[in-house]
Parts: structure tokens; C-alpha cells; sequence
């Protein structure tokens, strides 16, 4: 057995990724393509030191060559979380990048941005989705709902295909190049005694891909810096774990007192109504001991009212 950095933490998947071979081998299964050069473009990451992040992001510059030959630009996004709060801010990011002028290149005929991949490594799960890769990809579609095989800039630019991974699926599957390296990832094989590392059995990783990757996250387990800084993120866990605490109980006390206050509501609701019959009832006496002769002092007398109280009535 092997003992290896986990790829989880941020700061492992960043020393990770940092490797060009490694990062080409990873992104190529992923997409699926042969990627011929890529470029790690510079880097808007989340520093780890603030205690409001928990997701980490990195975007590459990738040329790729599809199966026909035909090779073109495409921008990669990457975005990895353990938590599942982080719809808002990766919308957020996307959005940052559909705005960047950096995305933009001259053509003959115009201006068009890099068609964008966004990938997004998941701690967590999705609702009812249990594959561990799910793929999802734009078709061109005519009235008739008949693919186009055609491609556009223009379309290009404004609309992009997604790859989700999601991390606790993983659970040994290699039944593809893809899973056998997502395997590395898996958090099934923690080591009992210290969650920053991964203990695996090496003999399951023989591919050359797969070495290059375990090897990578080996001297990760040993960097003096890797381990202070997974520490780092265990804190910032901590914290993000507390104030998700507090805030979970301040909304249970919140949501405890509407109900308290929806009952009283209802109780004086009730006690409006029953004051509101009482009134009706009242007025209705009153208007025929009235009618029955009755002066309007004896009437008060009777109901312990004032002269103006049966008068109001009256006159009601």
C-alpha cells in the first residue's frame, strides 16, 4: 500500500494541476479529445487564507484536436468544491469570464469569444444524477428538431458544454481511462489516521498515465509546505463548518418563533372573531329592548353601558 497526497484539498489539486503533463493527461480524459497544447492562464484562485472560500478554480488556454483532424482554441474552466452551497458563485465566475476581454479573439469577419468548457469537481452530490461523470453538451437543432452539423463563432461564444464529476461516485470504478485516474481521487481509501492522505494499492494504478498522476500526489504527501497548507484549509473548513452551524440554528429559531408567532396570530385571530359575535349580539339586544319601549338609560343599565355606548349603537 501507498500512501498519497489527497487530491481533495485545494492546495494538493493546485500542485496537481501545476504540472503540464499531468494537467494535459487529466483535461484530455476528461474532454475526451486529444488536447495539443495547453496553457494554465493566470490564475484567479481563491486564497486560501479567507475564511469565506471554499472553492477553488483554475483556467487553461487548450488547443485540441477533434476526431476529424480539425484543431481550435478553447478556454477551460475548472471549478472544484467540497461543499454544496456554490451554485451562485460558480454562476458568478462563468459570468466573470463571458465578460473578460482576455476571451476575446479577432476574426476576419468580427469579434468572437473562446468557446468555454466548464468543469466542476464535486465533493458532494447531485440530486438524483449517480454517475460519476455526467456530460452535458449543446446540439445544433433545426425547427424540425434535426441535428446541424455546422458549427458558429457566433454560438460559440455565447453557449458552452459543462463536464461534472462528482467525487463520492467514484467508489472504485474503473471501468474506463477516465475512472481509473478519477479513482486517485476517491475518498474511500482516506487513511485512517490522517484524512490529508489517500492510501492506495498501488499495483491497481500500473498505467503510465495513472503512475505519472500517483507519482505527482506522492511528493505532494511529502511537501512540508502542501501539509502546512492542507492544515490551513482543515481551519478554514472548521470555520466555514461553524458559521454554517450558527446560521443553521439561527434559522431553525427563526422559523420556531414565525410559528409561535403564526399561533398567537391565530389565537387573537380567533378572539377578534368572538369579540366581533359578541358586538353583533349586543347591538341586536339593544335595538330591540329599543323597539320594545326601553330607554336608553335602562338599556345601559341592563348591558353595563354607557348612555353613548347604546346611543352609538342605535345609530349604528
Amino acid at each position: 500500500m501507498t500512501l498519497i497526497a489527497n487530491p481533495i484539498y485545494d492546495s494538493v489539486f493546485k500542485y496537481l494541476m501545476e504540472d503540464d503533463r499531468v494537467a494535459k493527461i487529466l483535461l484530455s480524459a476528461l474532454l475526451k479529445k486529444e488536447i495539443v497544447e495547453l496553457q494554465m492562464r493566470r490564475q484567479e484562485y481563491s486564497a486560501m487564507q479567507q475564511t469565506r472560500i471554499s472553492m477553488f478554480r483554475m483556467d487553461f488556454t487548450a488547443r485540441i484536436r477533434e476526431a476529424n483532424g480539425e484543431e481550435h482554441l478553447v478556454m477551460i474552466e475548472l471549478q472544484k468544491t467540497w461543499l454544496a452551497t456554490e451554485t451562485l458563485r460558480f454562476r458568478q465566475y462563468l459570468g466573470t469570464q463571458y465578460l473578460n476581454k482576455e476571451n476575446m479573439r479577432e476574426e476576419d469577419n468580427g469579434t468572437y469569444g473562446l468557446p468555454i468548457i466548464s468543469i466542476y469537481i464535486l465533493g458532494h452530490k447531485l440530486g438524483e444524477l449517480h454517475e460519476p461523470v455526467v456530460y452535458v453538451r449543446r446540439r445544433y437543432l433545426n425547427y424540425d428538431d434535426c441535428v446541424i452539423e455546422h458549427r458558429d463563432k457566433f454560438i460559440e461564444s455565447l453557449t458552452h458544454d459543462s463536464i461534472i464529476v462528482q467525487i463520492p461516485y467514484l467508489k472504485g470504478r474503473t471501468r474506463n481511462h477516465l475512472e481509473r485516474l478519477l479513482n486517485l481521487f476517491d475518498q474511500d481509501y482516506i487513511y485512517h489516521a490522517d484524512d490529508h492522505l489517500l492510501e492506495i494499492d498501488e499495483n491497481k494504478f500500473t498505467g503510465k498515465d495513472e503512475q505519472l498522476l500517483m507519482n505527482r500526489l506522492l511528493k505532494a504527501g511529502v511537501a512540508p509546505e502542501i501539509r502546512r497548507a492542507m492544515d490551513v484549509e482543515d481551519e478554514i473548513l472548521s470555520e466555514i463548518e461553524k458559521r454554517d452551524t450558527i446560521i443553521m440554528r439561527k434559522e431553525e429559531e427563526i422559523v420556531k418563533k414565525d410559528e409561535e408567532l403564526g399561533k398567537k396570530n391565530e389565537e387573537l385571530g380567533k378572539k377578534n372573531e368572538e369579540l366581533v359575535k359578541k358586538d353583533e349580539i349586543i347591538r341586536e339586544a339593544v335595538r330591540m329592548l329599543s323597539q320594545a319601549g326601553l330607554s336608553v338609560d335602562e338599556i345601559a343599565r341592563k348591558f353595563s353601558l354607557s348612555p353613548e355606548s347604546v346611543n352609538h349603537l342605535l345609530n349604528e
